[in-house]
């Protein structure tokens, strides 16, 4: 078989005569000697496998290339989009991703206290001065029993609807106040019991500042100067103005709300009971609890305290 060594494998392939030796007869091949015939189209096969395979790695390696960029090139871009710090969104936290990329972030977490009485008393609320509401008055639901002895006075508490304000927390602080020792409950001359349906001796109704004015002046009063509250005495309503209620006043500051809403209920119940306005009555006293202090807390060269209660010792 050395004689075969560096021949072209066509040719091999071809079955070229095999060149004779100097004066002898070509000798006959063996079977050993013969290559075996080649299957037709085999070999074209195999070159075609060849081919196919050669293309697929190519195409393979140009994918994976491909791939390989793209992921670094979304890594650089994260890195450039997502600074550790200098203000930016920390991916570590769920929640400001969320919140950062429009979606809601996650709720309050479980078990979280909701508000006490005395700090939802202590809000401040947004509320037009010249808000016009539906003039419809509903009342809240709920029943508060008279504690104590005295004199039972029963009233309702009603709230116009549409503006905004939270009736039962309203009706809340009136049954809170008007039952406070403090209040005109002191040592038990009176006593106060809310109800929702059936005769009463008075409505206390909380109302937009336009409502308020039309059912006070159906008593004669305006309280559109200083946007006030007031007792329609001819009617059975005590207004509390929506807007006072809302946001205080100057005299009280935003530090006092919890005690301007207990004293406008005292206020205006107490005209209710046939107590009249008086003023100050020595610089740096409490306020009387009948004094417009809405208004003012200086009577001539008096100037008093924010007070909400008619007994302030109890």
């Amino acid at each position: 078989m050395e004689a075969f060594e560096g021949l072209d494998d066509d040719v091999f392939a071809a079955g070229a005569p095999e060149a004779p030796s100097a004066g002898k007869p070509p000798a006959a091949r063996t079977a050993a000697q013969e290559p075996p015939p080649e299957e037709p189209g085999r070999r074209d096969d195999f070159a075609k496998g060849r081919r196919g395979r050669t293309v697929t790695g190519i195409v393979a390696a140009a994918i994976a290339t491909v791939l390989a960029a793209v992921v670094a090139g979304q890594m650089a871009t994260e890195r450039r989009e997502d600074p550790p710090s200098a203000g930016g969104v920390d991916r570590t936290d769920p929640g400001k991703e969320s919140q950062a990329d429009g979606r809601p972030g996650p709720a309050e977490p479980p078990g979280a206290l909701p508000m006490t009485y005395e700090q939802q008393m202590a809000q401040i609320f947004q509320l037009d001065p010249k808000l016009k509401g539906s003039g419809k008055l509903s009342a809240v639901a709920g029943h508060d029993k008279a504690p104590g002895s005295g004199q039972k006075l029963t009233y309702r508490v009603d709230i116009e609807d549409g503006i905004g304000l939270d009736g039962k927390l309203f009706a809340e602080a009136v049954q809170k106040t008007l039952t406070d020792k403090r209040s005109w409950s002191n040592d038990g001359v009176r006593t106060f019991e809310r109800v929702s349906s059936g005769p009463v001796d008075f409505v206390i109704t909380l109302a937009s500042p336009a409502t308020t004015a039309v059912w006070c002046a159906k008593s004669g009063l305006d309280t559109t100067e200083d946007n006030v509250s007031c007792d329609s005495a001819a009617t059975e309503r005590v207004m509390i103005n929506a807007y006072r209620w809302a946001r205080g006043a100057e005299t009280f500051g935003p530090e006092k709300m919890h005690l301007y809403r207990q004293m406008l209920i005292n206020h205006e119940v107490g005209h209710r009971l046939g107590f009249g306005h008086v003023g100050c009555p020595r610089d740096g006293a409490p306020a009387p609890v009948m004094m417009q202090q809405t208004k003012f807390l200086t009577t001539g060269d008096a100037t008093c305290r924010p007070n909400a209660w008619p007994f302030p010792k109890g």
